[in-house]
């Protein structure tokens, strides 16, 4: 009845006229970003954020703003997928399998209005899981300290290099480079001045949103450069635009199934959407066995990939305001937006400040209700977006972030930061690097760093602290698995192909 209470006083909050009209501008733009190739939520968050904080938005109202621009990019990132066989981001390139030979077979609508609403039925599954299960999770975080944390961090980053695709040693590399930015400043203890090249204006180490919008809008905008023609055109939706209720019966186990699994991979630290989507058009097209016709244009692999990723973005919330650690790159950069409001994720969030996170939780429901009216009447509106040509999108996209950049403390330094940056994050992903692991490095190395010195602190020196107790031997056991599980992939493959 408790947290019912509170989801009703987080109602409260997310219907407050700036706050619905927030939740709609998010959703619109965000459907918008995440449909446009290569761009994702993370680009659309990092936007938003410096304007959110910028235009003095109270921060219930910035999170309502942030959370409805990625699931709306969630939503956006199978447009492009089924449409032109370009996914909008990585957690949609399992929509394009299905998706576009739906489309070429004149099914574009019923492929679009049923992934519509398969991404619809994964949030919702996800979000109801988010109140049930992140009142309880809080609640047992109470009890970690210093060590717990730290260790928890090490177990957030090996999760990265274990799941996050086939090149485990790039992952971490990539971790590690966000966790040496992160260090770059005045040291808060000692006071000694770290990586600074002695420029003041680097004291204060580097800005999140310098971070955030050089690594991926600039490096975006030299991707985008190098790819001036769009290439193929929008196919036509076909003679139908919505499902019927056969094909949306056929789908619903699919969506269900898949919503519950993208929902639980969300929960791990830095799984993200991309394994969801995958796991599970894997497991569908196993369960489909010989009568499926995955590849082919089943309905079933679509529905299953954007329940999937649409579920793991809302479950990714829950480390986030639960832990302090973030549950995806998107979630990072949320949580970026947090410390500019001198707000500390954690436990301690949700009886500290109940109206930020309920008040965000229930924006989780309206958003998805906005988001499904938005996208099934809009569907050849959105169509019509993909062809606009780059000499216009990219100089768009240049000028929102070097503004949004600039807005923060009104100094050429960080612009011409925020390009060396871009240039830096170009290379990396030409090279195949991550760059959201990088983030979530750079975001978990403060914190990282703060617990193990309190912890050392606590225990005058002694490193036994950081395998004392049950909690952290159980974390330092999945950490260790982790760090195994790319080498026992190595060694199945290896196997099959002998």
């Amino acid at each position: 009845m408790d947290t019912l209470n509170f989801l009703m006083s987080g109602f409260a909050v997310a219907l407050e006229p700036q706050n619905l009209m927030l939740a709609f501008f998010g959703a619109f733009l965000g459907t918008i970003v995440g449909m446009l190739p290569g761009l994702g939520p993370i680009n659309g968050v990092a936007i938003l954020l410096p304007f959110a904080y910028a235009l003095g938005l109270p921060p219930e109202s910035a999170l309502i703003l942030l959370a409805a621009v990625y699931l709306g990019c969630e939503y956006g990132g199978r447009i492009s997928a089924i449409l032109i066989n370009v996914p909008g981001d990585a957690a949609a390139i399992m929509s394009t399998l299905d998706g576009y030979p739906l489309a070429k077979q004149g099914k574009a609508g019923i492929a679009l209005s049923l992934s519509a609403v398969s991404s619809f039925t994964g949030s919702t599954i996800a979000t109801t899981g988010v109140v049930l299960f992140a009142p309880l999770l809080a609640n047992w975080a109470v009890a970690f300290g210093p060590a717990e944390y730290f260790v928890l961090m090490v177990f957030a980053i090996t999760c990265l290099s274990g799941l996050v695709g086939d090149q485990p040693l790039k992952t971490a590399i990539a971790a590690l480079i966000g966790l040496g930015l992160a260090t770059v400043g005045v040291d808060a203890v000692t006071g000694v001045y770290r990586f600074t090249f002695d420029s003041v204006n680097l004291s204060d180490g580097i800005q999140f949103t310098t971070i955030v919008i050089g690594f991926f809008s600039v490096s975006e905008i030299l991707i985008m450069l190098e790819h001036t023609e769009r290439g193929q055109k929008a196919l036509e939706q076909g003679k139908r635009a919505l499902f019927n209720a056969k094909e949306f019966l056929f789908a619903f186990g699919s969506m269900v199934r898949s919503g519950v699994v993208g929902f639980v991979v969300g929960i791990l630290p830095g799984a993200g959407a991309t394994i969801a989507s995958a796991m599970t058009y894997t497991n569908e097209k196993k369960l489909a066995g010989a009568s499926g016709k995955f590849g082919e244009g089943d309905l079933r692999g679509i529905a299953a990939p954007e329940a999937a990723n649409n579920a793991s973005a809302c479950g990714s919330f829950i480390p986030m305001l639960t832990l302090g650690v973030p549950g995806s790159g998107t979630t990072a950069v949320m949580m970026g937006a947090l410390t500019l409001y001198n707000i500390t994720p954690g436990p301690q969030l949700f009886s500290e400040q109940p109206d930020i996170v309920w008040g965000l939780i229930a924006s989780l429901f309206i958003g998805n209700v906005i988001l499904l009216l938005l996208n099934i009447p809009l569907v050849g509106f959105f169509a019509k977006l993909l062809n606009i040509p780059n000499y216009i999108l990219i100089p768009a996209i240049a000028t929102v972030s070097f503004v949004g950049v600039y807005a923060i403390h009104s100094t050429t330094f960080d612009l011409v930061l925020m390009v060396g940056l871009g240039i830096l994050g170009y290379f990396l992903r030409k090279l195949n690097f991550p760059l959201s692991a990088l983030i979530l490095g750079y975001v978990l190395g403060e914190l990282m760093e703060s617990s193990l010195r309190r912890a050392l602190s606590i225990s005058q020196g002694d490193l036994g602290v950081l395998f004392h107790g049950p909690i952290t031997k159980v974390l330092w056991a999945l950490a260790l698995l982790m760090v195994l599980l790319p080498v026992f992939r190595w060694l199945r493959r290896r196997k099959q192909t002998v």
